[in-house]
């Protein structure tokens, strides 16, 4: 089997929002769908893959699963899919569970297999003793997560909660910006105008029909303004609601009013009592090890715990193309304690692989899971011109490659297994003229380096030998000069 790397799917393949769930003896994936070069979130109809439990390298596509036109609430296909979670309910069936862009109300399909399709089923709403069966409407139902626990009973979860201002950043954009946006986004950015936003993280327990409540939803986790005193302070709940119970407990994992960032609570009953945990994995590497400085153009973040045999994994994703609207879906495996507790980790190129990469064969570089330059923000803006140009992934004509390089930009790919010195080829196109230097960190001593002359619009290779020594390692390219580069492979060679 070769070898799997981030983001663990094609590198064409965008499903962010990724939540994994074990269904007989295959790990399924559920996420929403962008679309290369995306102007909004979401842009494509749901589609599953899927990997044997024994093998998290071999994922196999199953197609698209459910049509956003399926739902009588989108027939006239205006609004976009976001992000979904899946249950098998206590009949043995598999209940889809979703919500459109920001439309107040969370929808159901069912289907006899995980993989889909997925027929329309409704939507959850009250019953007639509580507003009179009207559908869910309260606090934002957004971002649904689902728990059928072993005792059968269904568990729903849900909310939206920015904490400040400059964290909900589409109603700031100007008259200009607006008018020069697709119909669809300017429909989009008019209804955030209009919303009312939630204030916690919801929880509410549904009926067997998975359907309809049996109680008023109530706060599960504080969000961002309520945090004082509880020990969520810093982490407030803001979106990305997951759910899942492991080893008797019962984790919550979310997206922080950081947005970057995902999180845990834990608690042993599945709909109070939750304790803050800590950040188990941020898109910029924010918070690992006490690091301030990211390490990738940072996004919002969701994803889901799996486990996996004896395995724990995170699921995330992170940005592409400078925009929020073409992401990718990584995996990080995890390591709890004995007591229950679990350790933030840092992004890797390896992911699923079981074990650093072979520094042997060819690469794309667009697995690098550090892409940094002098530009490169400390927060999120994606109003901001700049993530136009710093260094970034994306594609062109079915080609993905890392663009934007220049002066002071770093990249690097954690980890690869070496055997001893060998040569470094890299694929480059562009205009820059200078020098790359080749290392084992951040900012550690250099193992070789070459000065280069990109040739223009066509792919070249240029090698080098570097100094690799041996056993797992991380691979940093830092880049001095002028003019930018295009990188889109690389390659290890005895």
């Amino acid at each position: 089997m070769e070898p799997i790397f981030n983001p663990y799917l094609p590198l064409t393949e965008h499903i962010p929002d990724g939540e994994p769930h074990v269904f007989g003896d295959r790990l399924y994936i559920y996420g929403s769908h962008d679309a290369v070069g995306g102007t909004v979130y979401c842009q494509d109809h749901y589609a599953v893959w899927s990997a044997p439990v024994t093998d998290l390298r071999d994922w196999k596509y199953h197609g698209v699963s459910y049509l956003r036109t399926q739902d009588p609430t989108n027939a006239d296909d205006r609004y976009q899919l976001w992000a979904p979670d899946v249950t098998r309910g206590p009949d043995g069936r598999y209940y889809l569970y979703y919500c459109f862009s920001f439309v107040p109300e969370i929808g159901v399909a069912v289907s006899d297999d995980p993989a889909g399709p997925f027929a329309f089923y409704g939507h959850v709403r009250y019953p007639d003793s509580i507003l009179g069966g009207k559908t869910l409407g309260e606090d934002m139902p957004f971002d649904p997560a689902v728990l059928t626990d072993d005792d059968g009973r269904v568990y729903l979860y849900y909310g939206f909660c920015p904490a400040e201002e400059k964290e909900f950043i589409a109603p700031k954009y100007s008259p200009e910006e607006l008018a020069a946006m697709p119909p669809e986004a300017q429909e989009r950015v008019g209804k955030l105008r209009d919303l009312k936003l939630g204030e916690y993280s919801m929880v509410a327990e549904l009926e067997q029909d998975m359907l309809t409540l049996k109680e008023r939803p109530r706060p599960l986790i504080p969000g961002g303004h309520h945090t004082a005193g509880t020990g969520f302070e810093g982490h407030g709940f803001f979106e990305a609601s997951s759910i899942r119970k492991i080893r008797g407990k019962y984790y919550f994992v979310y997206s922080s009013h950081k947005s970057h960032e995902l999180c845990y609570a834990v608690s042993d009953r599945p709909d109070r009592d939750f304790r803050y945990g800590g950040i188990l994995i941020s898109n910029g590497d924010v918070g690992l090890d006490g690091r301030t400085a990211p390490t990738a153009c940072m996004g919002n973040n969701h994803g889901g715990l799996a486990e996996v045999g004896e395995d724990l994994y995170i699921f995330y994703h992170r940005p592409t193309d400078g925009t929020e609207f073409s992401r990718q879906g990584c995996a990080e495996k995890v390591t709890m304690a004995p007591d229950g507790s679990i350790a933030q980790v840092g992004m890797t190129s390896c992911g699923l692989n079981g074990g650093p990469l072979p520094a042997s064969g060819c690469y794309p570089a667009a697995i690098a899971c550090h892409l940094t330059d002098p530009t490169t923000m400390s927060h999120i803006d994606y109003a901001d011109p700049v993530l136009r140009s710093q260094i970034r992934v994306t594609q062109r004509q079915n080609t993905v490659y890392v663009t934007g390089i220049k002066d002071g930009a770093v990249l690097g790919w954690k980890y690869f297994d070496f055997d001893w010195d060998c040569f470094l080829l890299l694929e480059v196109r562009g205009d820059f003229r200078g020098r790359v230097s080749v290392s084992h960190g951040e900012s550690g001593e250099e193992i070789g380096g070459k000065d280069i002359a990109a040739p223009g619009e066509n792919w070249v290779l240029t090698a080098m030998p570097i100094r690799a020594g041996s056993g797992a390692q991380p691979l940093y390219l830092r880049f001095t000069g002028r003019g930018t580069l295009d990188l889109k492979t690389l390659a290890f060679r005895k």
